[in-house]
């Protein structure tokens, strides 16, 4: 039988999980309180760039299994799941903002109150959120709604932006916050057709673990990513390639093969913003993750490492130059640039003077709501170019791999390219002529 679920919130992890929930044979309404972005929705566009979201979000709209509204009452009465896919954003201290995780649970108990509804409601929490907020968000509605049958439970998402359809549909493992082994059973049957075929597992364990798994799960990740980047910056020194350790390393089971690729940094809406709570509620515990902290540091130093790379190389003056940047979001294939590495160069290279020329193949408009017009923007690529100085590449998008590089070369001011994601070969680049600075590999003198 197909389940009702509400999805409160529609950003990255509640479109592509309502979408995905109603893909599998669900009833989905979807509550966002942007009108716009709710017309945008019903017309079948994706607010987000997120690829293969937009088929699957057509079909199901047209379909009629996935429904959009304004309506939050809407929802409440109709779903018996009602997910929280809401932002908690970092305060200034780095802990989380559950403002909006808090709000809607009163909202929500409220709802259930006075229109007097008898059957059970779960308020699950999709979003990232520090320990202790099941409690939290029990206490709001219990407080608000004494006696109704409202169930609340922690069940965190997994996405890589870029990869998020494929990471619903296929989930590596389902992770069930709660004690309630009705609300486990219910959970249970809704991620029954996604880890049906492949074994994957669904672990239900206590709320509390169940939201540390989360956090402990992106700040490992992250922690392999700033070792990389720690390294490469003893590697260049030393006149090691670090794509040789790092092929050496990756190879050995007990490391992996993944996020362990240097460059300018992590960034996005995860990774920083976890780091910083874990970091936070650590230090509240009175039980500092040292480890986690200086992950933390190494993130912020890889970006200024970088970008003093390219002052250097113009004697320390950078005023008056023109820098091609290539990739403004924080990965590729998202347009999403929240705490994006590109921003922090560019901030720095602007502090000392440089003009900024941007391409990015999706996250151009995003940028434009920081930026405005203070930063120039090409069409394309190759447009970027023109007069410019330099060229730094800092998202690896596919089409960056294989460029011209003959029409590179004649477009640039000098043949130098600042590569913060180790695209290409620096023996190649040095036999093309290009002065090529990349992370933790030794700079080839070009053959001229």
């Amino acid at each position: 039988m197909p389940h009702s679920i509400g999805i409160i919130g529609t950003g990255y992890v509640g479109l592509v999980s309502g979408t995905c929930f109603a893909e599998v044979g669900n009833n989905v309404l979807c509550v966002e309180v942007d009108e716009q972005k709710v017309e945008t929705i019903r017309s079948g566009k994706s607010p987000i760039y997120e690829p293969g979201l937009e088929i699957l979000l057509e079909r199901n709209l047209r379909d009629k299994r996935l429904r959009v509204t304004t309506n939050l009452a809407e929802a409440v009465r109709s779903c018996t799941m009602l997910f929280l896919c809401l932002p908690t954003p970092p305060n200034e201290d780095g802990s989380a903002d559950l403002q909006y995780v808090l709000d809607v649970s009163k909202t929500i108990a409220t709802i259930i109150r006075d229109e007097a509804i008898a059957e059970m409601r779960i308020i699950i929490t999709r979003s990232t959120v520090p320990v202790g907020t099941y409690e939290k968000v029990t206490n709001v509605v219990r407080e608000v709604a004494p006696g109704c049958d409202i169930r609340v439970a922690s069940n965190p998402e997994f996405l890589r932006e870029g990869f998020a359809v494929d990471d619903t549909m296929k989930p590596e493992r389902v992770v069930v916050g709660t004690r309630d082994d009705e609300v486990a059973a219910i959970l249970r049957d809704v991620y029954q057709p996604f880890v049906h075929g492949n074994n994957n597992p669904v672990f239900v364990m206590d709320e509390k673990s169940a939201e540390v798994t989360k956090y402990a799960a992106n700040s490992f990740l992250a922690t392999k990513i700033s070792f990389m980047n720690d390294l490469s910056v003893y590697c260049e020194q030393a006149g090691v390639d670090i794509e040789n350790v790092r092929r050496g390393i990756g190879s050995d089971s007990r490391i992996g093969k993944r996020f362990i690729y240097p460059g300018v940094g992590y960034g996005g809406s995860c990774f920083p913003k976890d780091v910083k709570a874990l970091v936070y509620s650590a230090r509240e515990a009175g039980t500092p993750l040292r480890i986690i902290e200086a992950v933390e540091q190494v993130n912020a130093d890889q970006h200024r490492h970088f970008a003093q790379k390219i002052i250097h190389h113009f004697g320390g003056m950078v005023q008056g130059k023109r820098i091609a940047l290539w990739g403004l979001a924080f990965k590729p294939n998202t347009d999403d640039v929240r705490e994006a590495p590109a921003f922090k160069i560019i901030n720095i290279l602007r502090e000392h003077g440089a003009t900024i020329i941007a391409y990015d193949p999706e996250a151009i408009e995003n940028s434009k709501r920081i930026y405005g017009d203070s930063i120039e923007y090409a069409t394309t690529m190759y447009d970027a170019l023109y007069h410019a100085d330099a060229l730094v590449i800092v998202t690896e998008w596919n089409e960056f791999r294989r460029p011209d590089f003959d029409r590179i070369a004649s477009l640039l001011q000098s043949q130098v390219i600042f590569d913060g994601r180790n695209v290409y070969d620096p023996h190649e680049m040095a036999q093309l002529g290009f002065l090529y600075y990349c992370v933790g590999r030794p700079t080839v003198p070009p053959i001229r």
